[in-house]
């Protein structure tokens, strides 16, 4: 049973930005020692139904931090604030601190996370070389998917699913390109045989199985959604718009034709109705705009298929030939800056079982081959 401590030097009033407010924390990983922590210059960045973001400076460090502040329900433990206390990977926002507040009302408690300020998302990095009329540069492209994948690699090593996997969720650092995924809100720890709710990830993200309402489903949901977010990228708009899930499926249905009952079943075995119009795949060549990398559409066509089971692994995906050019020692940004740090992995990502396995089942480009002998040898 969760004890409920509320730890407060000063009331947590957000609304006075110039005010240095001093709360007790505990940090987001290690061992339970609450410490006062103290910041500043707090402004609101971010609102929805979970709750407010805020942007802040800590006192100690002069970093700023984002703080997530959520109403918590006192009967339950909060799922968020379990996972990202298990969870340290480059790749992904930190939890710094949590800590609890009391709110306005009678009995409301607040739960508000310390998290790494990141100034960017991939969403408004995209809509700002859209607005230009202009193409993201591809090695961005390469450069925030990968490090998407690295992520989803871990989270799921650890047998957690985002379930919400969408630009607005990937953070970027618009100088060094590194990205971390964020919002653990939706994440769940997929146990088999225990069902999920079906209506979960953002519209124009689901999978399909989500829409063919699915309570079985795996982590593949997200390389589905990575899928998207891929295809956007290259096309400048999302992939599969809808405002309904029948919208969204039609619109999956284009692309790659009816599903044939077997994949149906993959996808639902208890979905029944099989009332579809035959449409024929339409070729992923012509989706894409026509000086498109294939090996970006062969990347695509891997991850966005409707048997759950045979989208790429998000370690597969790393290893594919679409980001063969981030391996090349000489490769630069745009800013001329080097690439972030992508071949850093530890011990806990566990790579060397994976890359090991993975590299005598596939036929790899002889560079990724030496980048999986290097790695295992290490």
């Amino acid at each position: 049973e969760e004890t409920w401590l509320i730890y407060m030097t000063n009331r947590f009033n957000l609304g006075d930005s110039g005010k240095v407010t001093t709360v007790v924390a505990t940090p987001g990983q290690g061992p339970d020692r609450p410490q006062e922590v103290s910041y500043t210059d707090i402004k609101v960045i971010g609102n929805g139904s979970f709750g407010v973001v805020y942007q802040a400076r800590l006192i100690d460090s002069q970093e700023m931090v984002a703080i997530k502040k959520v109403l918590q329900d006192k009967r339950f433990k909060n799922r968020e604030l379990q996972i990202m206390r298990k969870l340290d990977h480059c790749n992904i926002v930190r939890l710094r601190y949590f800590f609890y507040s009391s709110g306005e009302k009678k009995d409301e408690v607040y739960l508000n996370l310390v998290l790494d300020f990141v100034p960017e998302t991939v969403y408004r990095v995209a809509r700002h070389f859209n607005k230009s009329k202009t193409t993201i540069p591809i090695i961005y492209v390469k450069v925030y998917m990968y490090q998407l994948f690295r992520s989803l690699a871990y989270i799921h090593s650890q047998g957690v699913c985002h379930r919400d996997i969408k630009p607005q969720n990937l953070l970027v650092d618009p100088d060094t390109a590194i990205l971390k995924l964020c919002d653990f809100g939706s994440a769940k720890q997929l146990i088999r045989g225990e069902p999920n709710v079906s209506y979960i990830c953002s519209r124009y993200y689901r999978a399909p199985e989500l829409i063919f309402g699915a309570t079985d489903y795996t982590s593949n949901i997200d390389i589905w959604s990575a899928g998207c977010v891929l295809a956007e990228l290259l096309l400048g708009q999302p992939i599969f718009p809808g405002d309904s899930g029948v919208d969204q499926l039609v619109e999956i249905i284009k692309v790659l034709g009816t599903p044939t009952r077997e994949q149906i079943r993959e996808m639902n075995p208890n979905y029944t109705e099989f009332k579809f119009p035959q449409i024929k795949a339409h070729p992923w060549t012509k989706v894409f705009k026509p000086r498109t990398p294939p090996e970006a559409i062969s990347l695509c066509s891997r991850l966005l298929e409707y048997t759950p089971v045979t989208r790429l692994s998000p370690l597969e995906a790393c290893a594919h030939a679409f980001f063969d050019e981030l391996r090349q020692p000489n490769a630069r940004l745009p800013n001329g800056r080097e690439l972030p740090q992508l071949f850093n992995f530890s011990p806990v990502e566990n790579y060397k079982k994976h890359l090991q396995n993975f590299a005598q089942e596939m036929c790899l480009t002889p560079i990724v081959v030496l980048e999986v002998k290097i790695l295992i040898s290490s």
